[in-house]
């Protein structure tokens, strides 16, 4: 069986990959973003199986199907909570949750290898799962952060928040009084718990707040350096893979 891996996250495809060729199975091609994952379905034979980020770095995954017919069946991975994944189960599209564990993925795979031919295909689940996800758009996001300040614990609110940040294996808030304070959460499980139309995850390390933003400047590769109330920093660039993305999100 030939297996497609679309992850923008290299290090977590690679160990995806290796999960799946320790079950056995061939790894055909990685593709890392939507675009790329667009061009090498147009120019090569699909696989038997697909495991498929949601997030990907320059957009959702979901704007590959609108872009070629795929009808293989997909195995999503994705960190998104409860009550999207019931859908997941309901649409008889598979999920795993990251970090992805390997009997999760062996039971996954071995879904598919035996499902019924009678399952309702792929595109019909995904659009009745991009439907789900609209309908959640409207969901509640964390409007506030608890952090240990000595012995005490604060609660900051996130429109205090000019930016999350990740450096040295810790996870931090930069505030707009200049201060940094550490957090229990990982920077991928706040984007989750952040309001997309307010945050943006412009690289591995920032997630940022739209209305923080004091500047815009040109940078090389064609990527955008950024300048942000109250925080200096050489790491605020918009990667490249991103630009397109953070371009529709400031509009």
């Amino acid at each position: 069986m030939k297996v497609v891996i679309i992850e923008d996250e290299k290090p977590a495809a690679r160990r995806l990959s290796r999960i799946v060729e320790q079950l056995g199975y061939k790894v055909e091609q990685l593709l890392y973003s939507v675009q790329e994952a667009v061009q090498w379905f147009l120019s090569n034979p699909h696989p038997d199986l697909i495991l498929i980020d949601i997030q990907l770095s320059d957009g959702l995954s979901f704007e590959i199907f609108d872009e070629v017919e795929i009808l293989s069946p997909l195995i999503f991975t994705t960190a998104y909570d409860a009550y999207t994944l019931k859908a997941f189960k309901l649409n008889s599209v598979d999920y795993l949750l990251k970090p992805i564990d390997e009997e999760e993925l062996k039971n996954a795979i071995d879904k598919f290898r035996n499902r019924n031919t009678e399952d309702r295909s792929s595109l019909e689940a995904i659009s009745q799962i991009k439907k789900m996800l609209m309908v959640n758009a409207e969901k509640t996001y964390k409007k506030r952060f608890i952090v240990k300040i000595g012995q005490h614990l604060k609660m900051i609110a996130v429109e205090d928040i000019v930016c999350f940040y990740s450096e040295n294996k810790g996870t931090y808030i930069h505030t707009s009084d200049n201060r940094d304070h550490l957090l229990d959460e990982t920077l991928d499980e706040i984007e989750v718990l952040t309001d997309p139309a307010k945050y943006f995850r412009i690289n591995r390390k920032y997630l940022i707040r739209i209305d923080a933003i004091q500047d815009m400047i040109a940078y090389s590769n064609n990527r955008l350096k950024l300048k942000l109330t109250h925080c200096e920093s050489d790491d605020l660039i918009v990667s490249r893979e991103k630009i397109k993305a953070f371009k529709n999100w400031l509009h």
